[in-house]
């Protein structure tokens, strides 16, 4: 392992922060990128409140409620499968020919695709092609984030000055929270209006007006530079095929100088187990447990809303505070002691759920997020983007995320519900939280310490 930190030596982004343009720049991407992942995040937060609270029985009408909360967060699921697809092929794309054109793509398909789903007729109106324009437009906003939130810390983190590294990249998180703070407050004014309303129509509203947000961190984009340690990359990439190409010409046999040192797969497999260990309590936090206590435990549907939303604001705090830590104390230790307290909250949280005490249960989503969708997601960040090499750093840690999104997050609302139709139980529920916590406990017992290391760097850090 690398455990390495030169935050001492001067590097590409702390050279190019130095100078005014460099300066401009920087807070320009901090900008483009917090309302693109903003963007992101009412995507799937309007989503988890919408398949909680009205997709029943907006689209599958005929299903007991269990089941329809199923069929609802299948829906959502469904997304998650196209995300490594994007990731593969934009994060590639973004390798080869930069983080700011696939940062573009990205934001406009997301926008489109989010905007779509508020103007789907009701499954009453057109039957069985209300859920199927549902998918064929998760698939679309899965592909879009599928390089979205991983473009946007590998942008970050570049651009950022080595010692506040942790913290700028955190600011990814800033955005996500920046989208669930604005669709849990929307969606707060929208059950103010009479039930019959909020599922003929009042539903769409939030999905509708994010097209705002889209349009704005597009233009803004658009004039983002690119990130240094990318400029600069590019650069050495070009010298070293001329000088190879020279060198063939005298000696056809041999253009190693051409090569670049490979890397294995050891990181990709670290991020995957850190994101599962993130991932999986996160959309249980922010998703499933939405559904559950306003479908199973039957409590009004303001209080998980309420909770999101409180949640919410204290994610401006909570995310950057969790960045600077890890700039302080190191990337592993944080994360460490975070899925730690994930694995020691999964059963008491359930314990206190079945309560139904609204402040109970209200305090135990806003402490489930401040430690699963916020704190741990604000040393990710970095985490992530120092793991990997240069060369290959977009495409890797985009498909290393998505991949763990599937085996947890995309997936945790869906086989929580599954468990509860099954058993009926809570239990169930808290082993399957703990469990995915735990492997991201497990993991950081094999990650490197990756604070301050070299970005232009070609190999991965393990």
């Amino acid at each position: 392992m690398n455990n390495t930190d030169n935050s001492a030596r001067p590097q590409e982004a702390d050279l190019h922060f130095e100078t005014h343009e460099g300066r401009k720049n920087f807070w320009s991407t901090i900008i483009s990128i917090w309302l693109g992942t903003t963007m992101e995040y009412v995507d799937f937060a309007l989503y988890g409140l919408a398949a909680g609270l009205v997709f029943g029985d907006v689209f599958f009408p005929e299903q007991t409620p269990i089941l329809a909360l199923l069929s609802s967060f299948a829906t959502w699921a469904v997304g998650f499968i196209a995300r490594p697809i994007g990731a593969i092929i934009l994060g590639k794309v973004g390798d080869v020919y930069g983080r700011k054109f696939v940062l573009i793509i990205t934001v406009s398909l997301m926008g489109l695709a989010t905007t779509g789903i508020g103007l789907i007729p009701s499954y009453s109106a057109i039957g069985f092609w209300a859920p199927l324009l549902l998918v064929f437009l998760r698939i679309c906003q899965g592909f879009g984030a599928g390089a979205e939130l991983s473009g946007g810390a590998v942008m970050l983190a570049e651009c950022a000055p080595t010692k506040h590294r942790g913290l700028v990249a955190s600011l990814i998180g800033v955005g996500s929270n920046s989208g669930t703070l604005l669709a849990s407050t929307v969606w707060l004014l929208v059950l103010l209006m009479p039930k019959d309303d909020v599922i003929a129509w009042g539903w769409r509203i939030p999905f509708l007006c994010s097209i705002l947000v889209a349009v704005l961190a597009l233009i803004l984009r658009r004039t983002m530079k690119e990130s240094p340690v990318f400029q600069a990359f590019q650069r050495a990439k070009a010298e070293k095929i001329a000088q190879a190409t020279k060198a063939a010409s005298h000696m056809p046999e041999d253009n190693s100088s051409a090569s670049t040192p490979r890397s294995g797969w050891k990181a990709f497999f670290i991020m995957l187990g850190l994101r599962i260990g993130e991932n999986g309590p996160s959309y249980m936090a922010q998703g499933f447990l939405i559904g559950y206590v306003a479908k199973a435990l039957n409590m009004e549907k303001s209080v998980p809303t309420t909770a999101v939303l409180i949640a919410s604001i204290l994610g401006f705090a909570v995310i950057p505070l969790s960045g600077w830590l890890s700039d302080r104390f190191g990337r592993r230790p944080l994360y460490r002691a975070y899925c730690l307290l994930l694995v020691l909250y999964g059963f008491p949280a359930f314990m206190l759920l079945e309560s139904r005490d609204p402040i109970v249960v209200a305090s135990v989503i806003i402490v489930g997020m401040c430690l699963a969708s916020l704190g741990i997601f604000g040393v990710q960040a970095a985490y992530g983007v120092e793991l990997f090499g240069v060369q290959h750093r977009y495409s890797k840690m985009a498909v290393a995320k998505e991949v763990g999104s599937i085996l947890s997050g995309g997936t945790a609302p869906m086989v929580a519900s599954a468990l509860l139709a099954a058993t009926g139980s809570w239990i169930p529920l808290a082993v399957y939280f703990v469990v995915t916590a735990g492997i991201g406990l497990i993991t950081t017992f094999f990650a490197p310490e990756t604070r301050g290391r070299d970005l232009s760097a070609l190999q991965d850090a393990i």
